[in-house]
């Protein structure tokens, strides 16, 4: 997402629904006329020679999903399957427990057939669609191999990677990839906004996440769009051609994840009011194929999606670009389930959801939706360090980095983790008085001084990084005996971000400002505070029940005595 990008100048709530069916019924009544459904069928093999061609002896593997979007059928015991298909269609297979795909050098899984058989718009090199890739062929086979999956696994989750430019894909490669490389995930899912509208950028970023050895998955973004197109139904003609479907579904171990495109583009058409506009919409096909796959799936299985747009957002909630229209559709689709969690991206900043029965959940728990941070923080945006990357602190106070997705049978937990040179542990904590607040003040920093009269305007204001609703925040002074004093989840601007933009606006984008954060604790000081050194010990239990500590130093300054500026 773009802060402040005219795009997202929205119609209202009817106008939405209004195009969203125009669209639908459009795509429906072109293909009706100009083609004529057809079937697709072929093998799913096992590769014991690993050329990714069946041989002779290669036998069927009996029993895996392959869909075409919608439809999600099982292979027989030969390994065969068929489904309809139509120009556009995507057929892949949804790679099975225990069975590994072929992989590219770019880290891409090759899972899937594109059926095209005529040309797409090409509107330049930045934008390129589909060349004809001919007549169906007589059959479609996929190669599998063996690879045993541990039920205990990790993922990487990033989202809104997003440069701009051949320099921010190198911060990108020095702060976020770099630093993926000894993580042992199994493989890594990035949530859109892969580029920032430029997609002839897509080879270099992909040389760079291959590099890594790791397996890719990609969601569509609001900034991977062909803008130029029409419809929605021609705007992941690159996406398409690049990364491949724009939705679809693979499992791991005891895990299935679900991957979807819930951006839906109301298309370039000047002089319509709904004219290079989207919205959150995940749709009836894409509904359809999430019912289809959860059909096949054991009901004790976790469930993960992955979307860009939130389902909800705390920012505001009634913003048809930054929420998902129709998330209560796919909330009761997932209802029969105990063991769900879905991700997006989209803010640039991190939250943590919990939706129930008046979201449309009615499982047993309340479904869990957290929206990650952003890799590139605010937009690769802030002062360069020593190293020549931009601090790209997020406007909700989070560093930039990515989250690692735990996995154990079906329970599941995340941890964020800033990127490389950025600030380590889990924890901000600063003191938030005048001194602060006077932006003439040449430095800021985590010690703090004051004078005793200070104490009373004065706060102390802790970051978890990646704490929601349910986490809890503590702190004690050493020394004193007093139990812990417990600090208030606020919903305002973290402090720290709020000076640091005011300080380094000229190195911000021109969007790019403080927002509320979701994670945001305050507490008052104890005003009878002695003269002397404090130490200040903060202890966070975040939204896993897992114990987070900080540390703060903070002087109160002689009677008399003037405070210091540091």
């Amino acid at each position: 997402m773009r802060a402040g990008d005219q795009r997202r100048v929205l119609p209202t709530r009817r106008e939405v629904i209004a195009a969203a069916s125009a669209s639908a019924l459009a795509v429906t009544a072109g293909a009706g006329l100009a083609q004529r459904p057809t079937s697709a069928s072929g093998f799913v093999f096992h590769d014991r020679s690993g050329t990714g061609r069946r041989r002779t002896g290669d036998p069927g593997v009996a029993g895996v999903m392959v869909s075409n979007g919608r439809d999600v059928v099982r292979t027989d015991a030969d390994g065969r399957w068929r489904l309809p298909i139509s120009d556009g269609d995507s057929i892949f297979v949804v790679k099975p427990p225990h069975w590994a795909i072929p992989k590219g050098n770019n880290g891409l899984p090759h899972f899937s057939y594109l059926h095209h058989p005529t040309v797409s718009p090409n509107r330049g090199a930045s934008r390129q669609g589909m060349a004809a890739i001919g007549e169906l062929p007589a059959t479609i086979n996929f190669p599998l191999t063996r690879r045993e999956e541990s039920a205990r696994f990790e993922a990487l989750l990033l989202a809104d990677t997003q440069p701009e430019n051949d320099a921010e894909l190198a911060y990108l490669r020095e702060d976020i990839i770099a630093r993926t490389l000894s993580s042992g995930a199994e493989f890594a899912i990035n949530h859109g906004d892969i580029v920032f509208d430029d997609l002839s950028l897509y080879p270099r970023y992909l040389r760079l996440v291959g590099a890594s050895g790791l397996a890719w998955h990609h969601c569509p973004g609001n900034h991977d769009i062909n803008s130029d197109a029409r419809d929605d139904r021609t705007s992941r003609e690159t996406w398409k051609r690049v990364f491949g479907p724009r939705h679809y579904a693979f499992q791991h171990a005891n895990a299935t994840f679900i991957v979807l495109d819930n951006v839906h583009y109301f298309g370039h058409n000047p002089g319509t009011p709904s004219s290079g506009r989207y919205c959150g919409l995940i749709g009836t096909q894409q509904l359809q194929f999430v019912r289809n796959v959860l059909a096949h799936i054991a009901p004790e299985q976790l469930v993960v999606l992955s979307m860009h747009i939130p389902l909800v957002n705390y920012q505001d909630a009634s913003n048809a670009a930054d929420n998902t229209f129709d998330r209560r559709a796919l909330l009761e689709l997932l209802s029969s389930r105990r063991h769900t969690v879905s991700f997006s991206g989209h803010m640039h900043l991190t939250e943590h959801h919990y939706l129930g029965l008046e979201d449309g959940f009615r499982g047993p728990v309340p479904h869990h939706h957290h929206v990650l941070t952003a890799a590139s923080g605010a937009w690769w945006g802030g002062p360069k360090d020593g190293r020549g990357i931009p601090a790209a602190d997020s406007q909700d106070g989070t560093p930039n980095g990515f989250h690692i997705l735990s996995v154990e049978g079906s329970a599941y937990t995340t941890r964020f983790v800033p990127a490389a040179g950025k600030a380590e542990g889990q924890i901000r904590a600063v003191v938030d008085g005048p001194d602060r607040r006077n932006l003439t003040t040449p430095v800021f920093g985590h010690c703090r001084t004051l004078a005793r009269h200070q104490l009373a305007a004065s706060e102390l204001v802790v970051n978890v990084f990646d704490g929601g609703p349910s986490t809890r925040v503590a702190f004690e002074i050493s020394g004193r005996g007093s139990p812990p004093i417990p600090l208030q989840r606020t919903g305002t601007a973290d402090p720290y971000i709020v000076e640091m933009f005011a300080r380094n606006g000229s190195t911000q984008k021109p969007w790019a400002r403080p927002v509320p954060s979701a994670h945001l604790w305050r507490a008052p000081l104890p005003l009878d505070l002695s003269p002397g050194a404090h130490h200040l010990s903060i202890r966070a239990t975040d939204e896993y029940g897992r114990q987070l500590t900080a540390h703060l130093m903070l002087e109160v300054a002689e009677p008399g005595a003037a405070p210091s500026r540091a």
